[in-house]
């Protein structure tokens, strides 16, 4: 009866209440080749908790029955003795002897009886143990997983032997070890958290680390704890369970750096689409500038033939222009011209242009919502945008259909923005565009803000009108949708944010270029060298003195030797070696009177080591006219009234 406990192979020094409570903790976790410990301290609601307490109970009540039978077969044995105490002629010995030995025999006989159930009761105490026991060592040897059990203090009492197996670690090498001893000193911070953590609420939260291994690499381990507590609520020790996420860690990794080549790979076909499109229509348009110079130089000279000759290279100049805003536009580098709009008012405006583009066979509807907000952006741009989309929607419903333009206020949440890639939550002015043409599919979708990708028929389209639409709208701080399926039509939405303010005065138109009036010096800095001369000849004819420069060092030092006052300074922003924006800050510290007039293909001052040109800054993008050089130039030069909210000029 003295046995009635099996023995763990636990160490001798783990506390008493540590091993049924960080037994239980592991079995109520065993479901496989692998162990996760999820519960703050084990109640007895825990099944195999409250089982060993089941069998603890059983014990002490087989002890129990055992002292009374024993106490009262000692009584029996006495009851002998009370004739020689008491009178023979009391009532209380009437019973002869015979009798009190029958007694005496029966209280042996139940005792004996009792005993065996007592023995069966031990031996069923007995396998029980030996199957939790047996249980608790196979979870902790075939677990993947290390698991440890440590004191209030953080030293081991427990190693599952798969420390050995992952780590290299035997039980004599972790025997007088803390569990941060192996720890890399970087992340030993880290799970003394997760261990405070694990006291205050009974559970960590998930902590990754670097391990060493016996042979001194280190091992990505993932770990949480659980609390163990006595009867009276005190925290005992921790459950610890280890897992090596080492080999996830590095196949992440491998397929970071896959996707990442994916990418690349994908950006160079993008590129090289670009650049195929690209080449082929600068191409076309060089063989007809080049085909009819060559006229200009070897016909007769004839001053209407002169004329038609130089109006196609003109024109074809002028597509090679709208080629290249197109594409500035789809890479959100062209320079805007951003002011608070009325965006029911933009598309209000539009609707006699829209109902002459998509022709009578096209049911246009607007449903504009008169509380709409206002916006912040380039009219003429969105504009662009808006017809755009439409002649997108007439394409698609070539047998006529249905086309529905509205406006709407949308507030997008936290929780909505979460679910929608790269879009800030906040207030927006929404703008719809929708057809009830042929749609498309998942394929054409995912590529339908590519330049140069077209579904339509050779020479019927560009390809640079979505992917115009995709860049004003990124580079005006807003977003695009589409939704299509195949002969359901198609929806565009797009979201601009809202501003608050009166909406800008719109653009006064600009006007002819005058004559100068009274000699002015125009300094004029640009590396092309076809370029500045045929900048310097237009000024020069038309009254300008000219002084011309192909870098900023030279512009400088053609500055020193000239007494004369300098009116103007129109300088390129991107020059070799120092660029505009510093000529202009050294050039005028020498001559406050000197204006500025800057020149720029495409946004490149507002690159990341460029700087930002001044607020009040005006620039003349290029390509220009001869018209739009002069007016510019006059205007930098207060020949004309300035024109207020437009700071760059064409």
């Amino acid at each position: 009866m003295a046995n009635s406990h099996a023995t763990l192979t636990l160490p001798a020094n783990l506390p008493g209440g540590l091993i049924p409570t960080a037994m239980a903790s592991l079995l109520m976790n065993a479901g496989g080749s692998t162990v996760s410990v999820g519960s703050s301290k084990v109640t007895p609601a825990n099944p195999v908790r409250e089982q060993i307490l089941r069998v603890e109970r059983r014990q002490w009540r087989v002890w129990a029955s055992a002292i009374v039978v024993t106490v009262a077969l000692t009584l029996g044995i006495m009851s002998f003795t009370f004739p020689s105490i008491f009178d023979q002629g009391q009532p209380f010995y009437s019973l002869n002897l015979t009798q009190s030995v029958h007694a005496l025999l029966g209280l042996v006989l139940l005792f004996d009886i009792y005993c065996i159930y007592q023995q069966l009761q031990i031996q069923r105490v007995r396998r029980q143990l030996n199957e939790s026991e047996r249980l608790f060592h196979l979870i902790g040897e075939n677990a993947a997983d290390l698991i440890a059990v440590v004191d209030a203090a953080g030293k081991r009492l427990y190693n599952s032997p798969s420390y050995q197996t992952v780590l290299g670690y035997s039980q004599e090498d972790l025997l007088h070890t803390s569990a941060l001893d192996q720890v890399h000193p970087d992340d030993r911070a880290r799970i003394i958290e997760g261990s405070q953590e694990a006291k205050r609420t009974g559970v960590s939260s998930r902590v990754e680390y670097r391990m060493m291994h016996k042979n001194g690499t280190y091992r990505i381990m993932e770990s949480t704890s659980s609390a163990v507590q006595n009867g009276n609520g005190e925290i005992e020790g921790l459950v610890l369970v280890n897992r090596d996420i080492t080999d996830r860690k590095q196949a992440e990794e491998a397929l970071r750096q896959k996707e990442e080549q994916f990418r690349q790979v994908q950006k160079m076909e993008a590129v090289g689409r670009l650049s195929g499109g690209i080449a082929h229509d600068f191409n076309n348009l060089l063989c007809v500038i080049i085909g009819y110079a060559d006229q200009l130089e070897t016909d007769p000279l004839d001053s209407e033939k002169l004329r038609e000759n130089a109006e196609q290279i003109r024109k074809a100049g002028q597509r090679a222009a709208t080629l290249t805003r197109q594409l500035l536009a789809f890479s959100r580098q062209q320079v805007l011209q951003p002011r608070v709009l009325d965006l029911n008012a933009v598309v209000a405006d539009m609707g006699k242009m829209v109902h002459r583009l998509i022709g009578e066979d096209i049911e246009l509807t607007m449903a504009l919502d008169p509380a709409v907000h206002r916006v912040k952006a380039d009219q003429s741009q969105i504009e662009q945008v808006i017809m755009n989309l439409v002649v997108n929607a007439r394409d698609a419903m070539p047998e006529g259909g249905k086309l529905s333009i509205a406006t709407a206020n949308h507030e997008i949440c936290q929780e909505e923005a979460e679910k929608m890639a790269y879009v800030q939550p906040g207030a927006y002015v929404q703008l719809t565009v929708t057809d009830t043409g042929s749609g498309m599919d998942e394929s054409t979708l995912a590529r339908i803000f590519e330049p140069f990708f077209t579904t339509k028929e050779k020479g019927k389209g560009t390809g640079l009108g979505l992917s115009t639409v995709y860049g004003i709208v990124k580079q005006s701080c807003g977003y695009v949708w589409v939704s299509s399926q195949p002969e359901k039509g198609t929806s565009f939405q797009i979201l601009l944010p809202q501003v608050a303010g009166a909406v800008s005065a719109a653009a006064v138109k600009t006007e002819p270029a005058k004559a100068v009036t009274t000699a002015r010096t125009v300094l004029v800095v640009e590396d092309e060298d076809s370029l500045r001369e045929l900048i310097s000849g237009l000024l020069t004819r038309n009254g300008y003195r000219v002084l011309a420069a192909s870098t900023a060092p030279q512009a400088l030092e053609t500055v020193s030797g000239f007494e004369d006052p300098i009116h103007l300074l129109l300088t390129d922003i991107v020059l070799p070696g120092m660029n505009g924006l510093s000529l202009a800050k050294n050039l005028t510290a020498r001559r406050p009177a000197t204006r500025v007039l800057f020149m720029s293909g495409y946004s490149e001052f507002q690159s990341e080591g460029r700087g930002n040109l001044p607020s009040d800054a005006l620039l003349l993008q290029k390509p220009f006219t001869r018209d739009g050089l002069l007016r510019s130039v006059a205007e930098a030069l207060l020949e004309l009234p300035a024109m207020p909210a437009i700071k760059v000029m064409s």
